[in-house]
């Protein structure tokens, strides 16, 4: 998440490509809180994929992990070709970010509401908070900074998450 305003600024030239994926197709432009409506639009993807589809277990982890890689791979050139041309450092309305993070945190969750919401309200936690070293990731050059700081905060979630699940076998049901 970034401090910076979330207000999409009039670049004279916007890359495509960049902007169509640093926003998430979009729900970088909600407002308020552009991040949260980016992690909502991870989560909503990831049901409509596991109660839609209704794939094998180890499947839908598949599709995730690549989901993963391609929302980091891509996104972090994509982060900074749209905060270049915005002028911003780390422009609120980049929450492909938020996308990798969210679904790190998904990542063997059972596919249930209550799982769901346990791994979008511990990432928006971490994702805020920035526990050490989140907050220091922030300082890598450009897409780097943007997007590897949710990746710390996606991993964050994921283990508070498991041990949450584990202990309290009623949250993953």
């Amino acid at each position: 998440m970034s401090n910076a305003t979330s207000e999409t600024p009039a670049a004279t030239h916007k890359t495509l490509w960049a902007w169509t994926l640093a926003t998430f197709f979009g729900a970088g432009l909600g407002k308020p809180g552009p991040g949260t409506w980016g992690s909502v639009a991870a989560v909503l993807l990831w049901a409509a994929l596991a109660w839609g589809a209704h794939p094998a277990g180890s499947t839908l982890q598949i599709a995730l992990l690549v989901g993963i890689v391609l929302s980091i791979g891509l996104g972090v050139p994509a982060s900074t070709i749209a905060a270049r041309e915005s002028g911003r450092h780390d422009p609120g309305f980049v929450v492909i970010d938020e996308v990798a993070g969210q679904w790190i945190a998904l990542l063997w969750s059972p596919v249930s509401w209550r799982s769901a919401l346990l791994a979008l309200v511990l990432f928006r936690l971490f994702d805020i908070t920035k526990p050490f070293p989140a907050r220091q990731l922030e300082a890598l050059p450009e897409g780097w900074g943007i997007v590897f700081d949710d990746v710390a905060a996606g991993l964050y979630a994921l283990g508070v998450g498991w041990l949450l699940r584990h202990y309290l076998p009623s949250l993953g049901s």
